[in-house]
């Protein structure tokens, strides 16, 4: 393969890791790590070391627990103790470092003359080297003051604002960071073999230190992001304890197997049980037997879509076109990155591989002097287009193509390939970001202005959203390949404002806060609650419709938890969007006389209601509809939907495993154009996720 591997290793030789929304939730104690670190516990006596505000018998509470794993040593209360675990017993020669300078009551006599509301901490949170305080949305100007007034009485102490509520006052040398490079000069291991991992403010110590990598967890405050944006980190896409267990995977201490999303238990959830009792019925066998043949049909189809620019949208052999259909005969941007994303498992296949990658260097060749991605690109005479119908732009085709650049190279591990055309992506991320008028996090969709392209939804579309949110964290994670972490840090917590901006805006709650001076879009919050992500807001108004793809997309790429996917699962379950086939696009459809019906539904009579975007099936988006439910934990539910979609993929028009492009939304009757290569890409993709194929 004409491809260069480059890898990083590391040498990790201790962890210190915070424990509250790092490790652990800290209000519910839910956490993943411990199971995995017990399951896939290194064997090069790698040491384990937890650095947090909790005193030492509360950590020893914790494991005695099984909440957490025993690790080997425990710097507590801010980095004021050191516990051995092996030998049970605090490390006293650290603490006579913390006696210099230390006088409590002069500390007291500062804090009281402080001119803002200041009340104690709980007792167990106190000690003879930390006082801890609740010190709620107190300024930068504010704390700044406070150590000025230490420095003024003379006392050189340490400082610790986190999460906009908490104070701590500790002795000069105590904080997570000093504590820990005690802890390392003493087990003669350097800074640069070390990996630490944190949520807020109080854990920037141990980030600041010199060659230090990190893990920066998903929920982290903002606090944290700022100070570590510029620093050796990787900024996790999960939450919590499966936050750290990324990363772990990332540095290469843990295997990738490790790495498994935490998903609710919902094995007892009466509606799913009455799936899983309808499946038990059925012949596995058979399912199994037709699954693995469409696998060798949807290679064979995809193969009809190779060309010399790389995939086309349809088999052009067995396509003839017609009028507007030409169109079909060209490499397409979103088509193509959808289709390079699922055939990936396919990567050893030399003829796939070379046009997975000839799909994208067609697609780059063509980028506009303003970092706009075509929307296709003519396969006859390699012509670009930068439009859809009626001229307007399509804006998903770039971020889809940003996200399967990053699939292939991290696939690939091909570096150079990257470094090659990493200024292309800058542009288009540039060109998408201009797309954000209002400075919001969130983009503005013309009406058509994506994949529904003959479809009215317009200004935030959740689809859209979804995508936009996903290629910041690709391209950060492409950033951080290359080793600018400053900008990878930037844009990946960026993407952590589009998702809080994601969930405010598509998750309708009457428990929504609101504010003063409310758009529209906010007050509707009020009207109800909902179990799936709406597919539109607007200033003006609302779609409370559910966009299938846009929701299963959401969860996929770890926009929403598993919580909201399973009502979201449970919804679309229920009103049958799988039902004859997975799975279709939209419910409820859009009928005449309906304030979001167009006049232009009936041009070639696409979109009328159960037709193309208006409710049609995509045997595309039945792909991700099985990984989405795998996901989930419903492996058998998964498989059942598989074999659905493959005897959707089996029928056809004029002959059998036709993969064609959609199906009417209540007859299943095949539609469009024959031989699709998203819709062979993605089967194929389902297949792997299953496991059902392991080659």
């Amino acid at each position: 393969m004409d491809k260069t591997k480059d890898s990083i290793q590391y040498n990790i030789k201790l962890l210190s890791f915070d424990i509250d929304n790092t490790l652990i939730d800290f209000h519910t104690h839910k956490s993943n790590f411990s199971k995995i670190w017990k399951e896939h516990k290194p064997q090069n006596n790698i040491i384990l070391t937890y650095n947090t505000g909790r005193l030492i018998d509360d950590v020893l509470n914790l494991i005695n627990k099984n909440i957490l794993p025993e690790p080997d040593y425990i710097i507590s209360g801010v980095g004021t103790h050191i516990y051995n675990c092996k030998d049970k017993s605090v490390v006293k020669e650290f603490n006579d470092v913390l006696d210099d300078g230390w006088d409590l009551k002069a500390v007291e006599d500062v804090i009281q003359n402080i001119n803002h509301p200041i009340s104690d901490q709980p007792t167990k949170f106190q000690h003879a080297y930390k006082r801890s305080y609740f010190f709620h949305n107190a300024t930068q100007e504010l704390i700044d003051n406070i150590e000025q007034d230490f420095i003024d009485a003379n006392m050189h102490i340490n400082v610790v604002y986190s999460g906009e509520q908490y104070l701590d006052i500790l002795p000069k040398w105590a904080n997570k960071g000093n504590a820990l490079q005690w802890l390392l000069r003493k087990l003669n291991i350097d800074t640069s073999d070390a990996l630490v991992a944190g949520d807020s403010g109080n854990d920037s110590a141990m980030f600041e230190m010199e060659d230090m990598k990190g893990i920066v967890v998903a929920n982290a405050h903002e606090e944290l992001y700022k100070f570590t944006k510029h620093r050796q980190v990787y900024h996790s896409e999960c939450d919590y304890g499966d936050g750290v267990v990324e990363g772990l995977v990332y540095y290469g201490v843990l295997p990738k197997e490790a790495f498994v999303c935490s998903v609710e238990d919902h094995a007892e959830d009466f509606f799913i049980k009455q799936e899983l009792n309808n499946i038990a019925t059925e012949d596995e066998g058979e399912k199994i037997a037709l699954i693995k043949e469409g696998y060798e049909k949807a290679i064979e189809a995809l193969r009809k879509n190779i060309t010399p620019l790389g995939f086309s949208a349809c088999s052009i052999k067995d396509n003839i076109p017609n009028g507007t259909d030409e169109n079909y005969h060209s490499v397409w941007a979103r088509d193509g990155a959808i289709t390079v994303i699922g055939s990936l498992p396919l990567i050893h296949d030399e003829e796939i591989h070379k046009c997975q990658r000839q799909t994208l260097l067609t697609l780059f060749e063509h980028i506009s002097r303003n970092g706009q991605i075509p929307s296709n690109v003519r396969i006859k005479d390699n012509v670009p287009d930068y439009s859809g119908v009626g001229g307007i732009c399509s804006i998903d085709s770039g971020i889809w193509v940003v996200i399967a650049f990053y699939e292939y190279v991290n696939v690939t591990k091909d570096m150079e390939f990257l470094r090659d055309h990493i200024a292309d992506i800058k542009e288009t991320m540039r060109w998408l970001g201009a797309h954000d008028s209002n400075n919001d996090a969130l983009l503005e969709i013309p009406e058509a202005g994506d994949w529904t392209d003959l479809f009215g939804r317009s200004y935030n579309i959740l689809y859209d959203e979804i995508l936009w949110y996903r290629a910041n964290v690709c391209f950060g994670r492409m950033l951080e390949m290359l080793g600018d972490y400053e900008q990878a840090g930037e844009n990946i917590r960026w993407s952590q404002v589009i998702k809080k901006e994601i969930i405010q805006n598509f998750w309708p709650s009457t428990q929504q806060k609101l504010f003063s001076g409310v758009s529209f879009a906010e007050r509707q919050f009020t009207l109800g609650d909902t179990s799936y992500l709406i597919a539109q807001t607007t200033p003006f108004d609302f779609s409370w419709r559910c966009d299938t793809l846009g929701n299963i997309l959401a969860f996929l790429h770890g926009a929403v938890d598993s919580e909201k996917a399973h009502q979201t699962f449970r919804f679309m379950l229920g009103v049958g969007v799988n039902d004859p086939f997975p799975v279709a696009n939209v419910y409820p459809v859009v009928s005449p006389g309906d304030p979001d019906w167009r006049p232009y539904y009936t041009v070639n009579l696409l979109n009328l209601p159960n037709h193309y975007h208006n409710g049609g099936i995509w045997p595309f988006v039945g792909g991700f509809w099985v990984k989405f439910i795998n996901k989930l934990g419903f492996k058998d539910v998964a498989t059942v939907e598989l074999h659905k979609l493959a005897l959707l993929n089996k029928e056809g028009v004029n002959e059998e495993w036709e993969f064609t492009e959609w199906a009417h939304g209540t007859t299943g009757k095949p539609m469009g154009k024959a031989y699709q290569a998203w819709s062979a890409a993605q089967y194929i993709s389902a297949c792997h996720d299953l496991k059902i194929i392991n080659k």
